[in-house]
């Protein structure tokens, strides 16, 4: 039998990071309001499910060049979610003491992503 942790991309820290990011916008944008649930709500979750994915996806890749796509794409979708929070944050939507832990872990999150990709 396969224990979870036998899986590759779960034992890197950047996807267990990724992970409590998403966790942490689920916990935040639960109290959107109802008129954000098809705008900017599902944006910003699809961002953050997005990063763990495209990490996930990309360790499992055979080349050099198609990890660091996937990567890059999860560098991307940190950075969207990133922009997401602070327009959150502006329209009142999150706390900004919320917001600012957010920012700081996409802040750790790309830094990760930039080492994995300089990585060889």
């Amino acid at each position: 039998m396969l224990r979870k942790m036998d899986i590759g991309f779960r034992r890197l820290i950047v996807w267990q990071e990724a992970k409590k990011l998403a966790l942490k916008i689920y916990g935040v944008t639960k109290v959107f309001p109802k008129e954000e649930q098809f705008h900017l709500l599902t944006q910003i979750r699809r961002a953050a499910t997005s990063i763990m994915a495209n990490i996930a996806e990309g360790s499992a890749m055979q080349t050099r060049a198609h990890r660091d796509a996937f990567y890059g794409k999860a560098r991307g979708s940190v950075a969207e979610v990133d922009a997401f929070i602070e327009l959150s944050s502006d329209l009142d939507l999150i706390a900004k003491a919320d917001a600012n832990d957010i920012a700081d872990h996409c802040a750790r999150l790309s830094y990760l992503l930039t080492q994995l990709l300089r990585s060889k």
